[in-house]
């Protein structure tokens, strides 16, 4: 594979929050996957406020790894905290990684050229035909099931899977969506479709294999009502005129 003269081929974004425990673990085996592959790529690590030591563990990192960055920004969620690290990376293709690594980063390909053509953005499902899920309790699965199907009714159609955490997007295509984007929360997914759609970009569904991994940062209740209360205003953003198109390039 090619890339542009300083501008790694892929950048691979993780939101962080309060995963001392494994973020370490995930970044030496993202580092050594990279380390095998024939294309430059950087990793950019984006801690969420966390109240742990999760930023000075991927500090320490950093420190021993020439491909890994660190931000830091307040708390604010997960959709502020992938903004960030998109608009900040520099990669011909951009990679969203939930730091659990839920999917295993040697899936990755399956997101980049050759395998995905001209696709703009490629987004992970645990629900198109190929897709396995493992271990994953029948409360999640319900939850997303259900969140699913709002989605398609008031937001979105057309998408099985909104919610898993491993999406890749185009340079250009991710400056264009993250820019636009105003959800901070677990929403932001259900808004880039939303804006991916509304900009005519070709979005794929990948099917993966997901792995359900314990300490969850997922809170069943709460986070269900904040989805489902900021996927709903997606659309009135829109018809308010609240996304400014003209700042795209599409």
């Amino acid at each position: 594979m090619t890339n542009t003269v300083g501008v790694p081929f892929l950048s691979i974004v993780i939101p962080a929050y309060n995963e001392q425990n494994r973020i370490v673990g995930t970044l030496h085996k993202i580092a050594e996957y990279l380390s095998q592959q024939d294309y430059t790529a950087e990793v950019l690590v984006v801690d969420d406020g966390s109240a742990d030591a999760t930023y000075r563990r991927a500090v320490e990192f950093a420190e021993g790894s020439p491909i890994v960055r660190v931000l830091r920004k307040p708390h604010l969620g997960k959709g502020g905290a992938v903004r960030t690290g998109m608009l900040a990376a520099r990669g011909e293709f951009r990679f969203l990684c939930d730091a659990d690594l839920s999917m295993p980063i040697s899936e990755v390909h399956k997101f980049l050229p050759p395998e995905r053509g001209s696709v703009d953005v490629a987004i992970g499902s645990r629900e198109a035909t190929g897709a396995h899920r493992h271990d994953e309790p029948g409360y999640r699965h319900l939850m997303g099931r259900v969140f699913n199907m709002v989605v398609r009714s008031l937001v979105i159609g057309g998408f099985r899977d909104t919610q898993c955490g491993f999406k890749c997007f185009r340079g250009q295509v991710a400056e264009d969506l993250f820019q636009l984007q105003r959800s901070v929360g677990f929403g932001f997914d259900v808004e880039i479709l939303f804006l991916a759609s509304r900009l005519k970009y070709r979005v794929e569904e990948v099917p993966i294999d997901w792995y359900h991994v314990g300490e969850s940062k997922v809170r069943p209740v709460t986070d269900a009502f904040q989805m489902f209360r900021e996927a709903t205003t997606v659309r009135l953003n829109d018809i308010l005129g609240r996304y400014d198109y003209s700042r795209c390039r599409k």
